[in-house]
């Protein structure tokens, strides 16, 4: 690919406060520079974020680009999924990033309601057919709750056999990975795009939380260069 044939899209975080909204407006024009073909919004668990995911998206969409709000679908009843998809397609929302999403706490087995991300899918294709180009996850390190490896290429594979029409990966340092989960799911008959997630090294704590937590490895040799430069966040952002 050249650059110009290169495709784009950047992910925020729902905001809590008017100055947290207004930094985001400031960094999505600079970012609206690289052309993105949308960017996207997380949503929390269970729908706690669901109005700020929701301003987030209504923000997006008034300054001119795609926007494709994640929909995390564990827990909630099939109507209210509707309700909300309706609701983002009088907005003009054609794009979905469709997500078990976490199980909130307190939740147990004992839930209702949708439990995984191929029923969401389907739900999407089924109840709006072509309104909306449906985004799923993908793990080429495995998602850390998968009981092994194999799952967690078969639970691709019921998502992209239930209607999804590309994936974005969770993000991963290690190159290998992406390809050779690429190769292994190519082997199964899946033949959906799947685009690499890249997260920026910009603060070395934050980051290796947040892997630990989802499971992406940071190789030793990255790991060891960030520890040495401590503090000095214009070193790490330089390495990264």
């Amino acid at each position: 690919m050249t650059g110009s044939q290169k495709k784009l899209s950047f992910e925020f975080f729902p905001t809590r406060t008017p100055e947290g909204r207004a930094k985001q407006v400031i960094t999505r024009k600079q970012l609206s520079q690289y052309n993105p073909e949308f960017f996207s919004c997380t949503s929390g668990a269970g729908g706690s974020t669901k109005e700020g995911t929701l301003q987030a998206i209504t923000d997006i969409l008034s300054e001119g680009v795609a926007a494709a709000p994640h929909l995390p679908c564990v827990g909630m009843q099939p109507a209210e999924i509707i309700e909300l998809l309706q609701q983002y397609k009088e907005m003009g929302v054609r794009h979905i990033v469709a997500l078990r999403g976490d199980i909130p706490s307190g939740m147990g087995s004992g839930m209702s309601g949708l439990r995984y991300a191929n029923e969401l899918v389907e739900l999407i294709k089924t109840e709006f057919g072509s309104d909306f180009h449906v985004e799923v996850a993908a793990y080429p390190e495995y998602h850390p709750q998968a009981r092994s490896a194999e799952d967690d290429l078969n639970n691709f594979v019921r998502k992209a056999r239930a209607g999804a029409d590309s994936a974005i990966t969770q993000y991963f340092f290690n190159a290998d990975s992406y390809f050779y989960f690429v190769e292994r799911v190519r082997s199964l008959g899946v033949d959906i795009p799947i685009v690499p997630g890249i997260m920026p090294i910009t603060n070395y704590s934050k980051l290796a939380r947040f892997s630990d937590a989802c499971g992406a490895e940071i190789p030793r040799w990255i790991r060891k260069q960030l520890e040495a430069y401590g503090d000095d966040l214009q070193s790490i952002q330089a390495f990264g």
